[in-house]
């Protein structure tokens, strides 16, 4: 049950090799240059219009990232002067008590 089961050996006949003439090699003096490798992806293309649009879009998008963090930098700064007041006021309450 749990033994591997390994897939039959394969039964292609062996690869064989094509001999290249001598007279078709490439010489030494005049190197052969590689052949240029063609893409399957799609090319794009910007348009003026797509390009102010694009550059629009991205100005929106720093500004809503940037006007987040700042609201929450705002509120911790806001959540830490008001836990700095409480702590104020409850040190002066227990100074009140300990005086009487």
């Amino acid at each position: 049950m749990f033994t591997p089961k390994y897939p039959p050996p394969d039964t292609a006949p062996p690869a064989t090799t094509i001999p290249v003439p001598a007279s078709n090699l490439p010489t030494p003096a005049a190197p052969v240059a590689p052949a240029p490798v063609a893409s399957n992806r799609p090319v794009v293309q910007l348009t003026p219009g797509s390009a102010l649009a694009l550059a629009a879009g991205g100005g929106a998008v720093v500004l809503v990232v940037g006007a987040v963090l700042v609201s929450m930098l705002l509120a911790v700064a806001i959540t830490g002067m008001s836990v700095a007041v409480c702590a104020l006021v409850v040190r002066s309450i227990l100074n009140a008590e300990r005086n009487r």
